[in-house]
């Protein structure tokens, strides 16, 4: 299995509009960070989680040539937006693309994105097909792969993060619950969200995502979904354990 981080950075992206903060103004390119999504080749497959703003230029930066399925966190705009441009794959794979995420993910798509879903469609839009994710406790099925979700809490909104074999990707969250810790032990690679330093109302802290995963103990860790409060890259990494690293844009791993 392949993952490619396609995007690491928080719903505003680093740099920041309109921001001079020494991280925005950051020559290192690991400083430079899209909304977070995430590619995943396994077994001849093609997967991204979540498509946002940026879906188009991650894409063509990472030059994935096919896409079979996509499955979706929740109905943030930072991870949904990008959603119409998947339509190149249908150009150019002839056929539809499986959308699989939560009744109420996908439901919000069908309103954002109502063109796509009408009656009569205007020529050239997107082709979906929506496959609910009814629960949270068993795996489900894409195309040929089993994938479990992993239930956390953003505040209130209940997202999901997802499990391919021996990797792990959990984004967008605050809380994660016992039954979701238990599914995450023996993971070989945890992706993990960290925001910045200080607490927020919806999303892990450096200190907090560290001591999670202190506790999981996988092989190897990365962290994604960052803000320029977190600080360089540099500096940040020179903190954490050797096995705990910051995501970046374009990182590609083995698992």
């Amino acid at each position: 299995m392949t993952v490619t981080f396609l995007g690491t950075g928080t719903s505003s992206g680093v740099p920041m509009i309109g921001c001079s903060c020494p991280v925005c103004r950051s020559l290192d390119p690991r400083d430079q960070r899209l909304r977070s999504a995430v590619h995943i080749a396994a077994e001849g497959r093609s997967l991204v989680v979540d498509t946002g703003p940026d879906f188009r230029q991650q894409m063509l930066r990472a030059r994935i040539q096919s896409l079979d399925a996509l499955l979706f966190t929740h109905e943030h705009k930072d991870h949904t937006a990008g959603l119409d441009d998947v339509r190149a794959y249908n150009f150019r794979q002839r056929q539809a693309l499986p959308v699989f995420a939560e009744l109420r993910v996908l439901e919000q798509l069908q309103r954002e994105f109502a063109y796509v879903f009408a009656a009569h469609k205007y020529p050239g839009v997107p082709q979906l097909t929506l496959h609910p994710i009814e629960r949270d406790d068993v795996p489900f099925d894409v195309l040929g792969l089993a994938v479990q979700p992993l239930r956390a809490m953003h505040h209130k909104l209940p997202v999901l993060g997802f499990r391919l074999g021996g990797f792990a990707y959990l984004t967008d969250a605050n809380h994660i619950g016992p039954e979701t810790m238990q599914q995450l032990r023996g993971a070989d690679v945890l992706v993990l969200n960290a925001l910045r330093r200080e607490p927020h109302i919806s999303h892990f802290t450096l200190a907090e995502a560290v001591a999670i995963l202190e506790e999981l103990q996988p092989k190897r860790a990365f962290l994604t979904h960052i803000s320029h409060q977190l600080g360089p890259h540099r500096e940040v990494e020179a903190e954490l354990p050797e096995w705990i690293r910051l995501g970046y844009d374009g990182l590609k791993i083995r698992v």
